[in-house]
């Protein structure tokens, strides 16, 4: 089909080469030949009068032109996708699609799990792609790269629907062996101590991070991760502290050496969202992963989890969790 004599089936090609900016890649993605993907190229540049890929050493830059043509592009083509993909009904158990879900570790080892094993029970044929969160992560979503991002509501996009599905506190994990008694740290041991934080590999800060730089605490960071996982696992039998989410400390308790304390100050709460795509709100499958990501919330923090009442969430921003 051509559209103001440009052959449309060149748009995705098109599309392909801005997104990875590499023809062999672009080729292998469209399962087509390296030479068709050169040739198509070849084709757009006639068409548009451009380079549009410029080769830079031994990457591929977009010309100023195929810059300006990305997200117009991109979203022709999410709404392609939105359409071809979404069916008018959903049988869990006959569904084969993939369905891609942004996450941190935190999710990975909290909530998915339970919201792994509600799917499998009534899709068993469903494949489950958790991929893992960037600075600014609904740009996934955007993209058409994932389906659905859970990720706290500070970092979700105010362009796409969203909806909150639960708060939970954020709390200090301590050696069980190292200096601190009680129940709570002092503002001076909070401050005086080293911190283990989980730093983005990919930019960005953690919401932990964030708290502390809003509250005017300024703690002294002597161990980044990029695992929130890592991070009781990493105090023990230390001096030093770590800011994590209470509901994966919990899951952790049980290997022993780390204990909670109560911060020094009250901390705003952690209020996690799950977001879509707008052009993605009608589609039966996604309708149904969010009443199972929902289920999951619930059953592993209880109904609705103190949405809506303890300490504030954060005000909004863009950074990565």
């Amino acid at each position: 089909m051509r559209f103001k004599n440009l052959d449309l089936n060149l748009l995705v090609a098109l599309d392909t080469l801005i997104r990875v900016r590499n023809v062999s890649r672009a080729a292998d993605e469209m399962f087509i030949t390296q030479s068709a993907m050169s040739n198509a190229l070849g084709r757009l540049r006639d068409y548009f009068d451009d380079p549009l890929l410029i080769q830079v050493g031994r990457t591929m830059e977009l010309s100023p032109l195929a810059a300006s043509l990305e997200p117009s592009l991109r979203d022709i083509i999410v709404r392609i996708e939105a359409a071809i993909v979404s069916t008018p009904s959903f049988a869990p158990e006959e569904a084969t699609r993939t369905i891609s879900l942004i996450v941190s570790d935190y999710t990975l080892s909290t909530v998915m799990p339970t919201f792994l094993q509600l799917v499998t029970k009534q899709a068993p044929k469903l494949r489950i792609e958790f991929k893992p969160q960037q600075n600014v992560p609904h740009l996934l979503l955007e993209r058409g790269e994932a389906d659905l991002l859970i990720a706290p509501t500070v970092f979700s996009s105010p362009n796409h629907p969203s909806e909150v599905l639960y708060q939970e506190p954020i709390c200090c994990v301590v050696a069980s062996d190292g200096p601190f008694k009680g129940a709570r740290l002092t503002e001076q041991e909070f401050l005086s101590a080293g911190h283990i934080v989980m730093q983005p590999p990919n930019g960005g800060e953690s919401f932990a991070l964030r708290i502390c730089d809003q509250l005017g605490l300024r703690i002294r960071v002597e161990v980044a991760s990029y695992s929130f996982g890592s991070l009781p696992l990493l105090v023990r039998h230390s001096a030093r502290i770590a800011l994590v989410q209470q509901s994966l400390v919990k899951t952790m308790l049980d290997l022993g050496g780390v204990r909670i304390m109560e911060p020094p100050v009250v901390m705003p709460a952690l209020e996690q969202s799950m977001q879509w795509h707008s052009y993605r709100t009608r589609d039966p499958a996604l309708t149904w992963i969010r009443e199972q990501v929902r289920a999951a919330a619930n059953l592993v923090h209880g109904p609705g989890a103190d949405v809506g009442s303890g300490a504030p969430a954060l005000p909004g921003g863009h950074a990565s969790t």
